[in-house]
């Protein structure tokens, strides 16, 4: 006896439209997360590139921080700012652009903004809001906004050259 083979039903095709629909649900916010912890963590790593960059700056300038602008309106604004001082010291031309930011780097050819009140202070006398011989808390690089999820959404460069998403400053009254 000869069986014929036979495809699926309507039923069975339905059914198993709605498993792969509801299995898309639910992963698509967790590979939106992934992707957007991926971007955090690839901007954390250009800071500290950045970092390794300053350091160079540094030593070729007697220790003395760049007396740099926080940063500038346009690409085109003849303005000293981290990246016009900080590109010869670096072999990536990305070093500047986080992966998260799609507006500010393309506007001013930067995603991060220097702490501008350390402009021309010996790096190993820096003093911030009160904040002195303590260059973990001493913020320099940050993300100009903050373009990563969660509540912890700016990632940030600080004095120790440590790069970090966490707050490590406060000021009091």
């Amino acid at each position: 006896m000869k069986r014929s083979s036979r495809g699926f039903t309507l039923v069975e095709l339905l059914v198993v439209i709605v498993i792969i629909a509801a299995l898309s649900a639910i992963s698509f916010p967790m590979i939106r997360g992934s992707i957007a912890k991926s971007k955090q963590t690839a901007c954390l790593t250009k800071l500290r590139s950045l970092g390794i960059a300053l350091e160079t700056y540094l030593q070729d300038n007697n220790r003395k921080m760049p007396d740099i602008a926080a940063g500038r309106p346009t690409k085109e604004a003849d303005i000293e700012v981290l990246d016009t001082v900080l590109m010869p010291y670096l072999k990536d031309t990305e070093a500047f652009h986080c992966p998260a930011d799609s507006v500010q780097h393309e506007k001013t050819g930067c995603s991060y903004i220097w702490n501008s009140s350390l402009s021309g202070q010996l790096s190993t006398n820096l003093s911030f809001l009160n904040i002195e011989g303590r260059p973990q808390a001493i913020p320099l690089i940050a993300d100009k906004e903050g373009w990563h999820a969660g509540p912890k959404n700016t990632n940030i460069l600080y004095a120790d050259l440590s790069a970090s998403s966490d707050l490590r400053f406060v000021t009091t009254p």
